[in-house]
């Protein structure tokens, strides 16, 4: 019985002396009021980065070319490319080695394939996830040129696969060596996604390429009649910079230190480390849908709200 009763007494100790809210994890914990930093000034746009990049000023800026690479986006955690390919033109395969290359067709089509996975033609509209360690090939099969937005890790150089020949980069060597783990698809990820379809069948915001450190999730929103008050800033995040691809409808993005951004079908906005930013459908034009990109979604990310304002966007 003394041996019982000690051990419900340890029980009831260890419970009594641990917090409420380390019980429960990511947004559902009790609403607190705390101090959070800020830059000051506040943090800037460094090239490429800028609040928005309009695909029609990218488009106009390659006119007359069938292939080229443009950078829109270099943060941390991504490195996001808008890229051209020629009818018949081939990337070389490669992977990377801890993290998820992903990505959206914004016109024409592209045959893409993934390690262990069957090829697949994307076509406007097609999104795609490669997982780590499993190399990838595109290779433009239309008479168009295919247009696309693609996300590597920021910072990293691609492996190849022993039958490729590793493109040269500066300050850098290839050699020979052995690997024995591989990449593998598990929910919500996998390889491709055909948003046109999924859109036309009433598909809801979810997450797409999604692990411990890859975070870019399809949010969907209805109509709205007015945007919120100029007041209301949505919220933001420590040391991180968040960042969307406009993939149907307008998109109204309000970023401290910035005007108000519209963006359209295809545009990159971005919003830098600890600046407040809120993202809406443009008035009365129906639904609209984003491609949001933040890194470390998987283990938690603090979203920083107006104390005056509810919790949200």
């Amino acid at each position: 019985m003394r041996v019982v009763a000690s051990g419900l007494m340890a029980l009831g100790l260890a419970l009594t002396a641990t917090p409420v809210f380390a019980q429960a994890a990511g947004e559902k914990g009790p609403v607190r009021i705390v101090w959070a930093a800020h830059k000051t000034p506040e943090s800037p746009y460094t090239k490429p980065n800028k609040p928005i990049w309009h695909i029609a000023d990218i488009l106009k800026a390659h006119a007359g070319k069938q292939s080229w690479d443009q950078a829109v986006l270099l943060t941390r955690d991504y490195d996001g490319h808008y890229i051209s390919m020629a009818p018949g033109e081939k990337t070389k395969c490669m992977f990377y080695a801890d993290d998820r290359v992903f990505g959206w067709v914004y016109s024409g089509q592209a045959k893409i394939t993934i390690d262990g996975q069957q090829p697949f033609t994307a076509t406007k509209g097609y999104m795609f996830d490669v997982a780590p360690r499993l190399s990838y090939c595109m290779e433009n099969t239309g008479t168009e040129p295919v247009v696309f937005y693609r996300s590597t890790p920021a910072g990293q150089v691609p492996s190849y696969p022993e039958n490729e020949t590793p493109a040269p980069i500066k300050g850098w060597v290839y050699a020979k060596a052995k690997i024995t783990s591989t990449g593998g698809y598990e929910e919500p990820n996998q390889p491709f996604l055909d948003f046109n379809a999924y859109a036309a069948g009433g598909g809801k915001s979810r997450d797409f390429a999604f692990d411990g450190h890859t975070a870019a999730h399809v949010i969907r929103s209805g109509n709205v009649a007015v945007l919120p008050p100029s007041t209301s800033w949505g919220h933001f995040h420590e040391n991180m910079v968040e960042a969307w691809v406009v993939l149907e409808g307008q998109l109204d993005v309000l970023i401290t230190g910035e005007p108000l951004v519209t963006g359209e079908v295809g545009d990159v906005i971005q919003a830098t480390n600890e600046r407040w930013h809120r993202a809406t459908c443009h008035p009365n034009i129906g639904s609209c849908t984003r491609l949001a990109m933040t890194p470390r979604n998987r283990e938690g990310q603090v979203h920083y709200f107006q104390t005056d304002q509810p919790p949200g966007n």
